[in-house]
């Protein structure tokens, strides 16, 4: 047993989650009155009461048999492999930055010294933890702490197919000391337990967020069955292509008897490897060209389901390549929307590695919410470096302050600053004081692809 600073089991508790909400304040328990947060009858039907029961003694194995299947797919075809790692590169571009007010401070030390000792500098780590949320559709990452209980010094990510939520049919953990149990899928043992503390489990698209039980879903999990037929069709399409495309010839002997038809077969069959262009014959008959199959081109239902493949991903086709018959307009609002769900991933995950820096904080004897600070990616948008610098002059024109600009871009404001006074001491670029820039918005009268914003020094 692991044990851990007070502070620590202050913050996370050490009892289940239903006696935490059910506790009565001291004036509720002087009068005899209950809280009204009491958790009863979470399960609306029986059936989710036995999947309560069964879960309690076992991983899920439906979502084991999903988590196989879309590792299978993301091996076997390159197409899924490309959206997953489309969407894991922009959702960790940039790499992780904390935005505080103070680059002095502690606590941005100690961020600095915990990015280091989790890799989370290393774009091929945050790049294998956005993989594994969209594949597995959960995150859990284990916690590791050094031996004299003082400091974070490792993140591990737990495959998600051996985790078991420990909940009971309230939908709640009953014991935040032992929230998570890993299972040996050939014994079904439990191998290990972890604390509330010690795992966090980020989950995409739960059907219900506040059941601990209800697990994650992997990103393209629905097109699953779309993509089996999609993958029949196009094996199908190359089988009739090699059976039906080639040139057949029908030769017609008239009032043959079958020994001269079957040495008029073999003489023609003996030398079908070599071209032949002359067929010769003593009765009367004629040799037909057979066509192939004139209605090979045609591809739409490969196409149909092309389209429905990936309009159960957020990555629009035309991203990917497809791009016959889309119109650039249509292309500019997908892109859109993607750019919003990929918002979202950058939001997940950099809640789970906050979760992380605020045990760390906890186990160095600082209290996380007393502090101002943010975890975000530093490019929020899949955008381009003039699209980008366009918006930032827009939000300056129309007033916002300077700090703002900068988070909007990316930065953290308080080491921009840092930096222009480290550069203004040993050199400057623009010696006349009284020199100023001015920004000018024309809407609408931009080169194709240019920034619409035009920024000017008198």
């Amino acid at each position: 047993m692991i044990f851990i600073p007070q502070i620590v089991r202050n913050f996370f508790g050490g009892r289940s989650q239903v006696d935490i909400a059910t506790s009565a304040s001291p004036s509720e328990a002087a009068s005899g009155a209950t809280s009204p947060s009491t958790e009863q009858g979470r399960r609306p039907t029986p059936e989710n009461q036995t999947k309560a029961l069964y879960s309690a003694l076992t991983i899920d194995y439906s979502l084991r048999a999903t988590i196989n299947d879309i590792r299978t797919m993301d091996r076997a075809d390159g197409r899924v492999k490309r959206v997953h790692a489309r969407v894991a590169r922009d959702v960790t571009r940039g790499g992780l930055v904390m935005l505080q007010s103070d680059p002095a401070s502690k606590i941005a030390k100690e961020w600095g010294a915990f990015v280091k000792r989790l890799q989370l500098d290393n774009s091929a780590k945050l790049r294998s933890d956005a993989r594994g949320l969209l594949m597995e559709g959960n995150l859990p990452l284990q916690w590791v702490i050094d031996a004299d209980l003082k400091s974070v010094v490792a993140c591990v990510r737990m495959p998600t197919e051996t985790m078991r939520p420990n909940v009971g049919v309230h939908g709640r953990f009953n014991d935040v000391a032992a929230a998570y149990s890993q299972m040996d899928l050939n014994t079904g043992m439990d191998l290990c337990s972890f604390a509330l503390w010690q795992l966090t489990m980020a989950r995409l698209d739960p059907d219900n967020f506040d059941d601990m039980m209800s697990m994650g879903r992997p990103f393209i999990d629905a097109s699953r069955e779309v993509w089996r037929k999609l993958r029949m069709t196009d094996t199908d399409l190359v089988i009739r292509r090699k059976h039906r495309s080639p040139l057949r010839l029908s030769h017609i002997l008239e009032n043959a008897s079958e020994e001269e038809l079957g040495q008029y077969q073999q003489r023609i069959e003996l030398n079908k490897d070599l071209i032949t262009t002359d067929f010769y014959s003593n009765k009367k008959g004629a040799v037909t060209a057979v066509q192939g199959d004139a209605s090979l081109g045609d591809v739409q239902d490969v196409l149909y389901l092309l389209d429905t493949f990936f309009a159960g991903t957020a990555l629009p086709k035309g991203m990917m390549g497809y791009t016959d018959g889309m119109a650039r307009d249509i292309l500019e609002d997908l892109k859109r929307d993607y750019f919003d769900e990929v918002d979202q991933l950058q939001d997940i995950l950099a809640w789970v590695y906050n979760q992380g820096f605020r045990l760390h904080l906890l186990l160095r004897g600082i209290n996380p919410d007393a502090e101002t600070y943010t975890l975000t990616f530093k490019e929020r948008r899949t955008e381009t470096l003039s699209q980008t610098t366009d918006r930032a002059l827009k939000l300056k024109a129309v007033g916002l302050p300077q700090s703002m600009v900068w988070e909007e871009l990316g930065y953290n404001p308080a080491s921009v600053e840092e930096r222009r006074t480290a550069d203004a001491a040993n050199y400057d670029p623009y010696p006349d004081a009284t020199q100023t820039s001015k920004v000018k918005i024309t809407p609408g009268n931009a080169p194709k692809g240019d920034s619409a914003t035009s920024v000017s020094h008198p």
